[in-house]
């Protein structure tokens, strides 16, 4: 039988370097292909999910469960790296050892590196566009999907269908998103599709409907989920993030039911199609410290797993990969010395601790605290030295969440170094023809570059169409609320030429119709000698000038995309 013949699945979520020489990998998945090996790619991610997460998850099956293995487990092919760029953080530069789910999605939807916080857009001062795996698969008129447990609208989803320079402005990546082609998004975040009057995020309109107006169907819980009918669906499962699997009820879909809808509705397009299905709340539940949700949200990923890796084994052309963007927490299965695991408790705690921060944080007295923890867990003996714990706070942002967190933690025998990211590679699994590409330590570039390949689509091609509309700038909003660029990165971006002559204290500025002069001083400016009006302010030596100072000197009406911080070019 062909090998197009066999659907292969990869599966990533806690480590990566090839086996290979670099070379030979770069080789690989670049090398040009008759043919597609899959008509369908599948990628998952397990948001947060590093190697102790995955053990837990398994751990779990086999001591409370008497299952001895998870979904994931027979399809484990290597790890990746998960390292981002240098970047900034709160005005600090910092290596990118330790990554975000921005830059690591980056890395893994469009084979490049960037900053934290840049969603699919390139590390510059003058940032550019990169296309990813689902983009390059609309170009090739393949039918896409996104479905998370996070906001739809978060750094994982968004990577694959949206660019902005900070993964904060979920607005525009909600109505990129409209704009984008993609055919299915399944997730939370209805807050950045509704206005701030109706209890959402928007300054400017509710998106909903022109949703609809492009033929999508639209669902906000189990029940209109498993109704769709139409070949384009967007599903609104909670305002923020869709909740954790112990604090749901029948109304919320899980992200099996979520991704079993979704394969339905692409697998009827003869072209193929492309899919990104993301546990998302791995990763919140890691952040906060919760061992049990932690648990909860990898076993609710694996089963979105096994729906994924039935449908393509029963198709026969679908190449799937799943993958973690970093682990959460730094997660340990053990702690202060013993060599033992209390994992007879491990299924002991009712709901998630999301559920009862706020009357955590409210509680007055000892009593109160021993009263909501004994309600949500198996606790009946909590000490004063416990209570005072909680009640002092762990003095993060999480306050008495997180440290009843440390103490539950605590009495399970398992630890967490911290509340953020940590930089340890993530494991990769694999499924179909994908999996030859990423055996062994890779990095999460790879991913993307591989995914392509199978599928038979041009990410260079794609990525070239869309830096020849957009750029993304750093600017700034001076006092009169005039947005300013930085004259000297964004005028080379645009060909134009920049030069300083020191006699006058000048920099000058040559465009294809002209030459602007501002003096570096005065900030007087002229345009081909005679005086203009032009805002010019100088910051701390950088130049800043307004767009229209560039659309004059190249001749063209250059637009500037307020809510996507983007210039559109003409």
């Amino acid at each position: 039988m062909k090998l197009n013949k066999y659907a292969k699945i990869i599966i990533t979520g806690g480590l990566a370097l090839s086996l290979l020489p670099a070379a030979a990998v770069e080789q690989k998945v670049t090398a040009a292909e008759a043919a597609p090996a899959s008509k369908n790619l599948i990628v998952l991610i397990g948001d947060g999910m590093g190697p102790a997460q995955v053990t837990a998850g398994r751990d779990y099956l086999k001591y409370i469960k008497n299952i001895n293995h998870l979904e994931l487990d027979s399809y484990y092919v290597g790890q990746a790296t998960t390292f981002a760029d240098r970047g900034e953080d709160g005005g600090v530069v910092v290596s990118g050892i330790v990554t975000d789910s921005a830059s690591a999605g980056t890395a893994f939807a469009t084979g490049h590196k960037t900053y934290n916080a840049g969603i699919s857009v390139s590390n510059e001062d003058i940032s550019l566009p990169f296309a990813s795996v689902l983009e390059a698969a609309e170009a090739a008129g393949k039918v896409t999907g996104l479905v998370t447990t996070a906001r739809i609208t978060h750094a994982t989803p968004a990577v694959y269908g949206s660019h902005v320079r900070s993964r904060d402005n979920e607005s525009a990546i909600a109505s990129q998103y409209l704009d984008s082609g993609i055919d299915v998004l399944f997730g939370g975040g209805k807050q950045f599709f509704t206005t701030t009057a109706e209890k959402g995020k928007r300054t400017d309109k509710n998106i909903i409907g022109d949703f609809q107006t492009k033929g999508y169907e639209v669902a906000y819980d189990a029940a209109g989920l498993a109704s769709i009918k139409s070949s384009k669906a967007l599903g609104l499962f909670n305002s923020s993030h869709v909740a954790y699997t112990p604090d749901r009820d029948e109304t919320v879909p899980s992200l099996a039911q979520m991704t079993g809808k979704a394969l339905d509705i692409l697998s009827k397009d003869t072209n193929g199609f492309a899919i990104m299905i993301e546990g998302g709340r791995i990763d919140h539940a890691s952040h906060a410290n919760d061992f049990s949700t932690t648990i909860d949200e990898v076993l609710d990923f694996d089963a979105a797993v096994k729906v994924a890796m039935d449908f393509a084994k029963k198709d026969g052309n679908t190449s799937v990969v799943i993958t973690a963007d970093h682990e959460t927490g730094g997660l340990s299965l053990a702690r202060d010395n013993i060599y033992e695991s209390n994992y007879d408790l491990w299924d002991k705690q009712k709901h998630s601790s999301e559920s009862i921060a706020a009357v955590l944080k409210a509680a007055k007295t000892p009593e109160e605290i021993k009263q909501i923890v004994q309600g949500n867990t198996w606790i009946t003996d909590l000490t004063d030295e416990e209570i005072t714990q909680i009640m002092a706070g762990d003095g993060s942002s999480y306050g008495r969440e997180g440290s009843y967190n440390a103490v539950i933690a605590k009495r399970l025998l398992i630890g967490w170094t911290g509340h953020g990211h940590s930089g340890v590679d993530v494991g990769v699994w694999a499924y179909g023809p994908i999996a030859d590409l990423v055996k062994g330590q890779v990095d999460n570039t790879d991913i993307a570059k591989s995914s392509a390949k199978v599928l038979g689509v041009d990410l260079d091609a794609a990525t070239a169409k869309l830096q020849a509309k957009t750029i993304y700038p750093k600017f700034k909003i001076n006092r009169n609320k005039e947005v300013l660029y930085p004259a000297k990165a964004l005028a080379e971006k645009m060909g134009i030429t920049v030069a300083y002559d020191d006699a006058s204290r000048a920099v000058k500025l040559t465009g294809s119709a002209g030459e602007y002069s501002v003096n570096v001083d005065s900030l007087a400016v002229s345009w081909n000698g005679a005086a203009d009006s032009i805002t010019a302010e100088n910051d701390y030596g950088k130049l800043y000038l307004p767009l229209s100072a560039f659309s004059k000197l190249t001749g063209k009406s250059l637009v500037w995309d307020s809510l996507s911080e983007r210039i559109l070019l003409p």
